[in-house]
């Protein structure tokens, strides 16, 4: 008998105001199958230095009868892979202790920080992990400007930048591997892999690491690589699934230095109203394998289709709300058992 083979799930980090089982409750009253907190909703303490128990975050979706669908751990992770450029830009994401950490100082700390998560999640029995890297090839690279690619003698940003990401993230990397977990790297604007090609060529620069996973969000195909050509380059490595959509407005620049979203070319809407057919998503993250590749994985009998809807111009909480019961009622469809020809001429 046909079945779906997703469910409605949603991403935490647009509700951190909320405890962890505020978010629940909003995802379950909003109509969810689960959901995936971030790692501050886990923290014991504001700081940073401590976490809830695997026990009782466990209790906590049991309470709420929501599949736990991964740890949004895009944050730290960042942090820890662009501590070394100085940016005060993370701010938002650092703890406050550390604000006046030097750059070495907040990659140990959140070195640490993350394997701590890591050991939490694997207690959770959670093996996929949604984050991306931060701008380990450095600023000039990340613009994707020529000076960033000049190269001369003794310095070569491209080389140094493989090498530094290698580096800095092998023994994340290890500890990923020795658990079981997959890092699911969100291809994003400002991080160490802004498109397929980037992405490819990290995994390329670690040997072929299995834990260099994808963190598949169609949102962020805005800059001239499609989504379904995004993520059909690195379908196999396609482990997580947030769903988000975005409108382009004409004849406005899409580097434009404005931080009114309402006056960027780019801005996110509700799942309904923005660009992206987003049926035609879900119908590609089925055939890349995501979906049984999640089930597999976490030994479950669907796969999470994670909302992460914003808007610029409506209430974020409706928005959030109105996208999980539009995932719900829209993409969590019966999966096709054979072919429609199949039964043509009988």
């Amino acid at each position: 008998m046909a079945k779906p083979i997703f469910h409605s799930s949603i991403e935490g980090a647009q509700h951190g105001a909320k405890t962890l089982d505020e978010f629940l409750a909003f995802a379950k009253a909003s109509g969810a199958g689960g959901a995936q907190p971030s790692n501050y909703m886990l923290q014991a303490s504001d700081d940073g230095t401590s976490f809830k128990s695997a026990e009782e975050i466990k209790d906590c979706f049991e309470k709420h009868e929501l599949h736990f669908d991964g740890i949004s751990a895009h944050c730290p992770f960042w942090v820890h892979t662009s501590a070394w450029t100085g940016t005060k830009s993370g701010h938002p994401f650092i703890h406050a202790q550390n604000h006046d950490k030097s750059p070495s100082e907040l990659e140990s700390f959140y070195e640490d920080y993350l394997l701590k998560l890591m050991d939490l999640s694997a207690e959770c029995g959670i093996k996929i992990m949604p984050m991306f890297w931060g701008v380990a090839f450095g600023w000039e690279m990340a613009t994707g400007y020529p000076w960033g690619f000049w190269a001369g003698p003794g310095f070569d940003l491209l080389a140094e930048g493989k090498e530094r990401f290698a580096t800095k993230t092998e023994k994340l990397r290890a500890h990923a591997n020795s658990l079981g977990i997959y890092l699911a790297h969100e291809i994003h604007p400002g991080t160490a892999a802004v498109c397929a090609d980037e992405f490819l060529m990290l995994v390329d620069t670690c040997d072929g690491d299995k834990c260099l996973t994808v963190n598949a969000d169609p949102s962020h195909c805005w800059e001239g690589e499609d989504w379904e050509t995004r993520f059909n380059k690195v379908g196999d490595r396609v482990y997580g699934c947030h769903v988000k959509n975005f409108t382009i407005h004409k004849n406005v620049p899409l580097r434009k230095m404005d931080g009114n979203w309402h006056n960027r070319a780019m801005q996110f809407t509700d799942l309904a109203t923005g660009d992206l057919n987003m049926t035609r998503y879900a119908e590609v993250m089925m055939k890349i394998g995501y979906a049984s590749r999640y089930c597999d994985i976490m030994g479950s009998e669907t796969a999470p289709l994670i909302v992460e809807a914003e808007s610029n111009y409506r209430d974020g909480d409706r928005t959030s709300a109105d996208g999980i019961a539009w995932v719900r009622d829209n993409l969590c469809f019966d999966v096709q058992e054979g072919s429609f020809e199949d039964a043509m001429g009988a």
